[in-house]
């Protein structure tokens, strides 16, 4: 009975702005701000979704198509059925107790690619077995080379067929609404925690019924708060183009450079052995005033040419984003706080709507533009998509959401 409520908003979302607010009413504030926030400002945060808005959709008539389109594509080498899939990201248990194994059964539901966080909460071995597609493995930039052998080992025995490097975190981000939180992982047991788990007595019921979750892909013998010391030690910001050889080396397979804004910094990872240029700011939660990724696509795509695979993230919000990203030089598109606020809304079915609203939306869009396939959208994209000025009316006023816009303000 605590969880109905959540379960009644996650029904009536309509867009992925609705499962943000689903998720914000359901998850205690602590762990909501820490997925919704960007570093500092959040500039580059509200700039990443603010690009999308100012590219025009210029869509050619009687085309021919009827749905159901074809959505299907390649990523790292395999089939999917989507062009789009779920990022690696950290700690999902933290907002649901199903965690990583919720996005792994969606990704296994929609028949596409799913991407496991080296700092998950749920271990190789379980995601290998719900999720039998297609499957990469993130990894950071650790300092210890038998800690990386080690994981780089239960990956591949685990079934993951590619590897991304997330090079843009040799740093932490600074991220001031957890400082203002005191977030930690898990939660400290304050007074001001405990009033506000009071508050969302969904959220706290699961965290306090489940046991407590560890970084399982690493140590699954430590606790989260005893090992996040550790990966703090870990991290190595002198990693370099040298590091990554080795690392390429060791791993044997395709392999994605993650945190990518410069066509330059790009041509300079194909040259190194990268299979594919993975287009990110880490969710402008690292480097403030970052770059828009969908802004700098173009030039990077122009810069490694046709052939070389292009995997963007960063900003999206709706199918149209995803389109646009496709048009403009990306493979496939990855998204993250999407598919988390339906994780924290509600579990596994509110990852299975997150994608399931993008796959609606994606489909939609393709179809009014003409374009009947993934491999077409590419093609014609860049005389699809043209870039326009900012406009104050490219996003709901303070009162949208009571004259029942789904969306409300992001």
């Amino acid at each position: 009975p605590i969880q109905l409520p959540s379960k009644r908003r996650l029904a009536k979302a309509v867009n992925i702005a609705d499962l943000r607010l689903c998720a914000k009413a359901r998850a205690h504030k602590m762990v909501f701000d820490y997925l919704d926030a960007g570093a500092d400002d959040e500039i580059s945060l509200r700039r990443g979704k603010d690009a999308y808005s100012e590219l025009e959709m210029h869509y050619h008539v009687l085309s021919g198509i009827k749905p159901p389109l074809d959505l299907r594509t390649k990523i790292f080498g395999c089939d999917v059925k989507l062009p789009f899939f779920a990022c690696p990201t950290a700690g999902n248990r933290m907002f649901h107790h199903e965690g990583e194994t919720a996005a792994a059964r969606a990704a296994q539901h929609h028949g596409t690619l799913y991407g496991l966080s080296s700092l998950a909460t749920t271990g190789i071995t379980e995601i290998g077995e719900i999720h039998k597609g297609p499957k990469v493995f993130q990894l950071y930039v650790w300092k210890d080379r038998e800690l990386v052998k080690e994981v780089l080992d239960k990956a591949k025995e685990g079934g993951f067929n590619a590897l991304a490097l997330t090079v843009d975190f040799t740093w932490y981000g600074n991220r001031e609404r957890d400082i203002r939180n005191e977030f930690t992982i898990p939660p400290k047991y304050s007074v001001k925690q405990a009033i506000e788990a009071i508050r969302k007595p969904a959220w706290t019921y699961d965290f306090l019924s489940n046991p407590m979750y560890n970084y399982a892909c690493i140590n699954d013998d430590v606790p989260a708060d005893s090992l996040a010391a550790f990966v703090s030690s870990q991290m190595a910001p002198e990693f370099d183009w040298k590091d990554a050889e080795w690392l390429l080396g060791e791993w044997g397979g395709p392999t994605a450079i993650k945190g990518v804004v410069r066509p330059d910094d790009a041509v300079k990872a194909v040259e190194t052995g990268f299979s594919t240029i993975w287009v990110s700011n880490h969710g402008a939660r690292q480097l403030e005033t970052s770059p828009a990724t969908i802004s700098v696509l173009p030039s990077i795509r122009e810069a490694v040419g046709p052939d070389v695979e292009i995997i963007l993230d960063g900003g999206v919000q709706r199918g149209t984003d995803i389109a646009k990203a496709l048009a403009l030089g990306a493979d496939s598109v990855g998204v993250g706080k999407p598919y988390l606020y339906g994780l924290a809304a509600g579990g596994t079915d509110g990852v299975i709507k997150a994608l399931n609203i993008l796959h609606v939306e994606l489909d939609r869009a393709m179809g009014l533009l003409g374009t009947g396939t993934v491999d077409d959208l590419k093609k014609r994209g860049p005389g699809l998509i043209k870039q326009r000025g900012p406009s104050a009316r490219d996003h709901p006023d303070i009162y949208a959401y009571e004259r029942g816009y789904g969306g409300g303000i992001i």
